[in-house]
């Protein structure tokens, strides 16, 4: 008998189901191929359902999607809803009230794809990083006082306890021991990497500092460990990105430096990411918004839904079916789609769809 998931589908707003369509498309593909099964419920919080009713997500959303193995996101942001409201009161409620403490960012440039840097190809950019995704400066502690006076001040602090740095730097060493470039045959070593500000943030980053080599030394032999400061890291991701494995770092410095690195790899329209609970409920999504002006218009590109779809099946253990999917993706963006801009691809999102199912 088959294996059945649970998945809970958001399409959101704009773009995203569409995008989430054609991910779901390949999905089912490799399901099929793979011999599990893939059964959805579909949920419509995102902007329209808040315009039409007041309402960002009920009170029984959370407990709702606790019951499923995973959430499958197309893309949350609404013209006219002001920034922000959707945001916080969908994407990071769920990633605070479910636990989703890892937000996992690959930086791989696949043959075929643009980059800025000169130079550099699939060979030199190709790591992954970490970043701690429920705590640090966007927990929101800290607040204002007289608002609107001459003596106006405005304190936000970076709050890390011992629990939440192990747990992610734990899930960081097992992720690089599993893959890193030698896991996948690039390199002779696996390595990870703590990006950081020693230097300046003395507190919170000896905290992590010492956690780091502290876990590693004792549960980690086979991995190096290096520590890079996060100007320096910036820097390097643009002149020597072929030095990085696996990075990890806080919530801040991973939020800046996983949209450099997107760049780096040809753009929001591939670069996919999860917001992980290893124990519990994850949730799996495309970078590049919601792009509402490209609505109906069936151009988007959807490769990025699509990975995050692999992304996920790789978390549930289908390993297999995973790998396939982005061999496929891998396929069809070096041989048949020569820009990733939406409406420059030369097929429609529907069509970018099928040639993956049907290299799949």
């Amino acid at each position: 008998m088959s294996k059945i998931y649970r998945i809970a589908a958001i399409p959101g707003d704009g773009t995203g189901a569409e995008v989430l369509n054609e991910g779901r498309k390949v999905l089912d593909a490799a399901a099929s191929k793979f011999g599990f099964r893939l059964d959805m419920a579909e949920f419509d919080f995102g902007g329209d359902r808040y315009l039409r009713t007041g309402e960002i997500l009920p009170d029984t959303a959370v407990n709702e999607l606790r019951e499923f193995d995973a959430i499958y996101l197309g893309a949350i942001g609404h013209p006219d809803v002001k920034p922000g409201i959707l945001e916080k009161g969908i994407l990071l409620r769920l990633r605070f009230e479910l636990d989703q403490y890892i937000n996992l960012r690959p930086v791989r440039l696949y043959p075929g794809v643009e980059t800025p840097l000169k130079d550099k190809g699939p060979d030199e950019v190709d790591f992954v990083v970490v970043r701690e995704n429920t705590g640090g400066i966007y927990t929101g502690f800290g607040g204002i006082s007289m608002k609107g006076t001459e003596h106006e001040t405005a304190v936000q602090s970076m709050v890390y306890n011992r629990f939440q740095v192990e747990r992610c730097l734990r899930y960081a060493f097992n992720y690089t021991r599993r893959h890193g470039k030698k896991a996948r045959g690039k390199g002779t070593v696996n390595t990870l990497a703590l990006v950081g500000k020693t230097n300046v943030l003395t507190h919170v980053f000896d905290l992590w500092e010492r956690t780091f080599h502290e876990v590693g030394k004792s549960d980690y032999p086979d991995i190096e460990r290096e520590y890079y400061h996060v100007d320096a890291a910036c820097m390097w991701m643009v002149k020597n990105p072929e030095w990085f494995d696996v990075l990890v770092t806080g919530n801040m410095f991973g939020d800046i430096i996983t949209d450099l690195g997107a760049i780096t790899q040809g753009g929001m329209g591939i670069a996919a990411g999860g917001n992980i609970n290893p124990e519990g409920v994850s949730m799996f999504e495309p970078i590049g918004g919601s792009t509402p002006k490209y609505t109906g218009m069936g151009i988007i590109n959807p490769l990025a839904s699509i990975a995050a779809g692999a992304m996920m099946l790789d978390t549930l253990g289908e390993y297999r079916a995973a790998e396939a999917i982005e061999r496929a993706v891998m396929v069809v963006i070096g041989t048949k789609i020569e820009n990733l801009g939406a409406g420059r691809m030369g097929y429609s999102t529907s069509e970018v769809g099928d040639l993956v199912v049907r290299e799949l």
